[in-house]
């Protein structure tokens, strides 16, 4: 029997790009709820519980509410919001991190990444397990995005009633709190809270997050071609996280990979100072195509059905 599938709050701009996913796929049964009910508890409830899995998305309160309607054993939640990204109970949705994939293959809950969390925590948890980035490293990280990060007010905002501001990159959360920064920490062990400063921009999809180091503040002072050989060696196995074959140099655009749910890492720098960039899809490996990809190894289907590289 082909398992079920609900997605709760999939006239979301995350919610609407699984749907879209997974409206062609003809090994799942997708249940829909009509459109007068999708805000009637009672009709959510039925449908949570009469799905073998549920992405959540919604926003972090509507979430939690969704999760206490759960009545049953079997039903499996991937939540898209940030609202369990740091609660020990659920395992974060990240396959490519040591022993993650394991823990999502069996698990009831699975929080899905964050965008920009994504890209950071791509750069820093290999050195981190290996030991070369200490946790108490003043970290500094930058991030570049298009607008349909936003979600369906900053795409209307762009596409239908943009300002002149709205031309040029836009630097925000600068009250130094982003709602990421707790789920970094968590995944990754930090003692010492990052800044962290997001920018976006004008273009649809896409991140650039970069993470700067100086390397003698570095266990063992590697240089930029060191810490290229650590990160292509952890993810040497991976198809979805790949490592750029060279140290970056010239431009990186931020709409790299686009359509796809593949993540690249590009190391650059020299024997002082090196810089990691991971480049991917908001929309794909950093929200649905994530999601996705979780489904598939908690289902035990091909953990690429579905999805682009």
């Amino acid at each position: 029997m082909k398992p079920k599938i609900f997605i709760d709050g999939r006239e979301g701009t995350t919610g609407l790009q699984i749907l879209d996913r997974l409206t062609s796929r003809n090994d799942i049964s997708l249940l829909h709820i009509d459109e007068s009910k999708r805000k009637d508890k009672a009709e959510r409830q039925k449908l949570i519980n009469a799905a073998d899995l549920v992405f959540l998305c919604l926003p972090d309160e509507a979430a939690r509410e969704s999760v206490a309607l759960i009545e049953n054993e079997t039903t499996r939640i991937i939540d898209a919001s940030t609202a369990h990204r740091t609660n020990p109970d659920w395992i974060y949705g990240f396959p490519e991190l040591s022993n993650q994939r394991e823990k999502i293959a069996t698990a009831k809950r699975v929080s899905n990444p964050g965008c920009h969390s994504t890209g950071i925590i791509s750069a820093i948890k290999p050195l981190i397990e290996h030991s070369i980035l200490p946790l108490e490293y003043p970290l500094t990280c930058i991030s570049l995005t298009g607008y349909s990060g936003g979600g369906k007010s900053m795409i209307q905002a762009y596409e239908k009633e943009k300002t002149p501001q709205m031309y040029a990159p836009r630097m925000y959360g600068l009250d130094l709190n982003h709602k990421h920064i707790p789920e970094i920490m968590a995944m990754t062990g930090l003692k010492k809270r990052p800044i962290f400063c997001p920018i976006v921009d004008d273009y649809y999809a896409g991140i650039a997050a970069t993470i700067t180091l100086h390397n003698a503040h570095l266990s063992g002072r590697p240089s930029a071609q060191g810490i290229h050989k650590i990160l292509t060696d952890y993810y040497a196995k991976e198809r979805f996280v790949i490592v750029a074959p060279e140290l970056g140099s010239g431009m990186l655009e931020s709409n790299w990979g686009v359509g796809t749910n593949t993540l690249e890492l590009t190391v650059s720098g020299n024997e002082a100072q090196t810089v990691i960039t991971a480049r991917f899809d908001n929309l794909g490996k950093g929200a649905s195509g994530a999601a996705i990809q979780n489904m598939n190894i908690m289902l035990g289907f091909n953990e690429e059905e579905g999805l682009l590289i």
